[in-house]
Order: C-alpha cells, then structure tokens, then sequence
C-alpha cells in the first residue's frame, strides 16, 4: 500500500505543494488546516508520516505533538518557519522526529519523509537488536559493538551512549533527552558530559572524528546517529 503522509499546516501553499511533491512521489497524503482537525483525521486513518507546522489557527503545534504521542508513535516532521534552537529543541522534547526549516528542498524534505518511514518500520517490525551503519555494527543484547568486522572496546558509558543513539538511529535526540537516559534527570544540564564521550566515541569509530559521517552534531539541538551516509 501507499505509505500514508498527514500535512498538518495552515497555509495553502504549502499544503498544494506538499500534497503535489509527495502525490507524485507515490505517497497517499491527507491535509488538515488545524491541529484538531488533523488530530481526528490521523484517528479515523493512520498515518504513517506525519508534517507539522508549529503556528496553526486553533492551537500551538508543540500541544498538537504532545497529544500525537499520547496515542501514536508515528513520526513527526516538524515544518515550520521557526528556526530558533530554542523552538527546535522543543519541538523534539514534545516527540517530534525531525525539524525542517521553511522554506525548504524539495529533496530534503523527501530524504526526512524516506528516513521517517524507514524509522516507523523499524518500530513496527521486530525489535531491532542490531544497528548497522557502514562498517559500524552495535549489537544491542550482545553488548559488542564491531567496526569492519573488529570489536571495538567501549566503557559501558559510551556503550550506553551509543546504544541509545542507534536504538533512535537517524532521528535527532536532544541533549536533554540523551542526558536524561545516560546519566539521568539529574544531570540533564550537563552538556559537557555529552561534547567529552562523544568525542571518545568518534575516535574509536570514525574514520575522521573531525569530520563524522556517522555520529553526527545537530548544532544547538543534540545528536543523530546516521545509518544513511
């Protein structure tokens, strides 16, 4: 079947542009012009993608991302003319999957929609015990992580570090969000934590560390583990 995108946005130019992109593109897509509209739409036929804009008539897009994951885990696309780190960082606090500044490429919008879909059926499927990422294999139960074919020894905090980034592999996780499941609540504000064993991580993995191909920087906002070079 079709995969099934829901464009939650307000501005009909946007909505005749996506509706067009992703229709020729083979994408089944639904089009809501406010949050409670597409709230009942994504109950009545599930989506598998979901593209949010955050200003809407009726009510603020982080509210409309908070009752989503009350109910539905499937991935959230935040497209919104909001570019501030602040705006980002909330929105994936309140369980958006990405966050695409308008306006935006035809072609990178389509990558996000690809890697969202790809993320959803990871989900679905069974769970998902081993990650792999070029020469980079993380085995979940085994607690081994191999780099073409070698182990690599990691302290358990970077293992753990890791884990969770490929256990979430190609969505951006914020600091406060990997420093809450590492560390815990408590050291949610430590940021440093994360610059210091990522870096330790990148040395062991990455070709270059200086310029990483898998274990990536999302500037002011947190981190993303790239199974899509």
């Amino acid at each position: 079947m079709q995969p099934h995108i829901l464009v939650i946005d307000d501005e009909p130019q946007i909505q005749r542009a996506l509706r067009t992109i992703l229709t020729a593109r083979q994408f089944r897509v639904s089009v809501a012009s406010r949050g409670n509209e597409g709230l009942a739409l994504a109950a009545a036929q599930p989506p598998d993608v979901i593209i949010l804009d955050l200003s809407l008539p009726d009510m603020d897009g982080f509210a409309v991302c908070e009752q989503f994951r009350q109910w539905t885990q499937a991935p959230i696309i935040v497209l919104s003319v909001r570019d501030s780190e602040r705006d980002k960082v909330a929105a994936l606090d309140k369980g958006a999957d990405d966050y695409l500044t308008k306006p935006f490429g035809i072609e990178e919008l389509l990558a996000r929609v690809r890697v969202a879909l790809k993320h959803s059926a990871q989900m679905m499927g069974a769970s998902h015990t081993i990650i792999n990422a070029g020469p980079i294999t993380i085995d979940l139960p085994g607690h081994i992580v191999t780099r073409d074919g070698v182990e690599v020894k990691l302290t358990a905090t970077e293992f753990k570090l890791l884990a969770y980034l490929g256990a979430n592999a190609d969505r951006v996780l914020t600091h406060q969000a990997i420093l809450t499941h590492v560390w815990g609540s408590a050291d949610a504000d430590h940021t440093e934590y994360l610059r210091v064993y990522v870096g330790q991580i990148r040395k062991k993995l990455e070709d270059n560390p200086d310029q990483p191909r898998y274990l990536l920087t999302e500037p002011g906002v947190g981190y993303r583990f790239l199974t899509n070079d």
